[in-house]
């Protein structure tokens, strides 16, 4: 009997990564980064974006270090730079298989909220990520898939995040529903809802000292515990949608 024979009913079909091609918001720095990073060293061509120039050159370094990527700074808070990045996207990639939503940036309790903050801050956390699913989903075929990264902060809830925790409980219903409205046409949607996760998102509250020991504690989850999600919903058989995933610290953070 070959190898293959004994090990037929052992696992589940897991279709290899290798040549598919994905676009990722906020992929210049944490969560994202660490999403790209791990894509590419399984053979896929990745296409990010972030708002500076040194995180992005830092990240395509790594990125090149194990595969192949590009990408470009935009704000994805602007109509115009949503179109940037997917016009830049499909120069470079030729075609969309994945997209991971991303990009994200911190948000408050409302009462401390200027306006102006108000309205980036729910342009960027909201809003882009409508636009930004929409246009990825334009250039999908069948077979292709799309993972949202949410938050934790949609079930918690706390006080002095209002904000952030509308972005994020908008994002979680967007998701569920678009799911049902793309299931026919084989492209898959899936939600990834992360705890408390270190980043550049927690500073200067969490600088990078403190998060290594939270880390240690195993009261705070790594960038790339997230991306192994991820990696985790894309290598699932097409009959399989792994539609929500929630990454949690096993001990509760400070």
């Amino acid at each position: 009997m070959s190898e293959r024979s004994r090990l037929s009913d052992a696992h589940t079909e897991q279709p290899s990564l290798r040549g598919r091609r994905a676009a990722i918001t906020g992929g210049t720095t944490g969560i994202g980064r660490a999403i790209a990073v791990l894509l590419a060293s399984e053979g896929v061509r990745v296409f990010v974006c972030g708002r500076t120039s040194e995180h992005l050159d830092d990240a395509l370094e790594r990125i090149r270090e194990v595969g192949e990527g590009d990408g470009v700074t935009v704000d994805l808070s602007r109509r115009d730079d949503v179109d940037r990045f997917f016009k830049a996207a499909d120069a470079y990639l030729g075609g969309l298989d994945l997209a991971v939503i991303n990009a994200a940036i911190p948000a408050e309790a409302l009462a401390d909220t200027s306006e102006d903050d108000l309205y980036y801050q729910t342009a960027t956390d909201l809003t882009a990520y409508l636009s930004c699913t929409r246009e990825a989903v334009r250039r999908m075929q069948a077979g292709a898939d799309v993972i949202l990264i949410g938050s934790m902060s949609a079930n918690s809830r706390s006080a002095g995040s209002s904000v952030y925790v509308a972005a994020k409980a908008g994002i979680q219903g967007f998701a569920e529903a678009l799911r049902k409205e793309l299931a026919e046409k084989d492209i898959k949607v899936g939600l990834i809802e992360p705890g408390f996760t270190g980043a550049d998102f927690q500073y200067p509250d969490y600088p990078p000292e403190k998060q290594v020991e939270l880390i240690g504690q195993h009261k705070m989850l790594r960038a790339e515990d997230i991306a192994v999600a991820a990696h985790f919903m894309l290598r699932q058989p097409r009959r399989t949608a792994v539609s929500m995933m929630r990454v949690e610290t096993r001990l509760d953070h400070p």
